[in-house]
């Protein structure tokens, strides 16, 4: 068959492709962010004439659809919905977003990440434990490439690249971004993280009062950690140890003399189990898995035998299979820094400014959430509808990519409509994500009053 030509025609009614920012609307009119962000004062400066909130909020809009370039907002300073689904009266320009981006600097950082944590409390679906109680919190450094540029606190980083270090901190195995801080690329991972750790906490139990398991990496084996994890109450930890000057071979007899031994295949023995070690006067628990290696996957026998060890700190009480399988899944992470790298293309951060470039990351943290929060949401309300009126993806899944609800639920056609003083989107009625669209808005505007909603979602055929 052919390609069908067809016949261009003009019409004057307002065609959305984005009518998902209404649900990013939603929710952020039910938080006193933009109140909060609005008496923020700059020395002696006077108020200005565009208040921050609007400010920032008009950068979580273009968050929310992947774009983090300040020229963008340009495209939509003449349309109608991306400023009504937000609540602002204007937009603003480049380069008021630039300039003020650059003024207001790391002063809103605090305000940002505890709105976020509260739209989080309010609004998510039940968190998902990873092992009986337990929520994970997993914490983990990620370089953000910034090569070939000037940039204030770009430098050589872990990675063999020049860029920045990030701190994260991830909520749950939805993994909300509840924490985070742009670092210079040539920080030690260890270099602040006891204070990252108690705000990370702070953060997390206004989310949530169960139990926490924290998860961190070698880079994070530091006594000082473990001091402040065992002042916290119902908070667990697994930590990988730095085997520093460590023997490979003394593991090796101990995990034969205490371990239990596996053999998956000639050639290779797995030993797992558990010891105590002394760290600052205090025993701890030490979990170990020591890999001894004679032949090679490939089947060629090894002179010399290969030995493997990996031990870790930790609180917990479970088997040692479950500990080390339970900071595998830790590797979850690394999913969602790509999703902040790559979904809203915020590796390369946009100013030469070290301060600007963390306001930036925090805003994407809201943003990050606010995505997650639709992600979530709507695959909790897909479940509730009838099986013909579900969201269309192949197979189960507990967690949406952002990237998928960005292109599924940000970039969803529409046409706004005004009658009576009250502004609409119709929707297409054979659109198959129509259903859920409309179930996740309800449910955004469902602590609010009727009277205070902007959009009103009808079906068009």
């Amino acid at each position: 068959m052919e390609p069908m030509e067809f016949t261009i025609t003009h019409t004057d009614e307002v065609l959305v492709s984005h009518s998902g920012l209404a649900l990013a609307g939603a929710l952020l009119q039910q938080s006193p962010l933009r109140k909060r962000l609005d008496e923020i004062r700059l020395g002696q400066r006077k108020r200005p004439e565009m208040p921050h909130g609007d400010v920032l909020v008009a950068m979580l809009g273009l968050l929310c659809l992947g774009k983090s370039d300040y020229a963008d907002i340009e495209s939509y300073r003449q349309e109608d919905f991306f400023r009504r689904a937000l609540g602002l009266k204007q937009l603003p320009s480049e380069e008021t977003l630039r300039q003020r981006m650059d003024q207001l600097g790391a002063t809103p950082l605090s305000i940002l990440h505890e709105e976020s944590a509260r739209l989080v409390a309010r609004h998510a679906p039940a968190l998902t434990p990873c092992h009986g109680d337990w929520i994970p919190l997993d914490i983990d450094v990620s370089p953000f490439d910034n090569s070939g540029t000037k940039k204030e606190g770009v430098a050589w980083t872990y990675k063999k690249l020049d860029g920045y270090a990030l701190n994260f901190a991830y909520l749950g195995v939805e993994g909300y971004l509840i924490h985070c801080e742009l670092r210079p690329g040539n920080q030690h991972c260890q270099e602040g993280t006891p204070e990252f750790l108690d705000r990370t906490i702070e953060l997390a139990r206004q989310i949530s009062n169960g139990k926490l398991l924290v998860r961190m990496d070698a880079g994070n084996d530091d006594g000082e950690n473990l001091r402040r994890l065992r002042k916290k109450k119902d908070v667990a930890w697994i930590i990988k140890r730095n085997l520093r000057q460590e023997s490979e071979a003394d593991w090796l007899e101990e995990a034969q003399c205490h371990g239990d031994c596996e053999t998956p295949r000639e050639g290779k023995d797995i030993w797992t189990g558990e010891t105590w070690k002394e760290r600052d006067g205090k025993l701890y628990r030490v979990v170990f898995e020591v890999i001894e290696r004679t032949i090679t996957a490939e089947g060629q026998r090894l002179l010399v035998p290969e030995i493997e060890v990996a031990t870790w700190w930790t609180s917990l009480k479970l088997p040692a299979k479950t500990v080390i399988e339970l900071y595998h899944q830790h590797g979850t992470s690394e999913q969602f820094h790509s999703e902040l790298k790559g979904d809203l293309d915020l590796e390369r951060l946009p100013s030469g400014k070290f301060a600007t470039n963390a306001l930036m990351l925090s805003l994407g943290l809201v943003a990050y959430n606010l995505l997650r929060l639709c992600g979530q949401t709507a695959l909790a309300e897909s479940a509730r509808l009838p099986p013909e009126a579900r969201m269309p993806i192949s197979k189960p899944v507990s967690r949406r990519r952002l990237r998928s609800v960005i292109q599924d639920l940000m970039y969803f056609a529409a046409r706004l409509t005004k009658h009576s003083h009250r502004w609409g989107l119709s929707l297409w009625r054979s659109n198959p994500w129509r259903s859920v669209w409309e179930s996740v808005y309800g449910r955004f505007l469902r602590p609010m009053s009727p009277a205070s909603a902007c959009f009103i979602p009808k079906t068009r055929h």
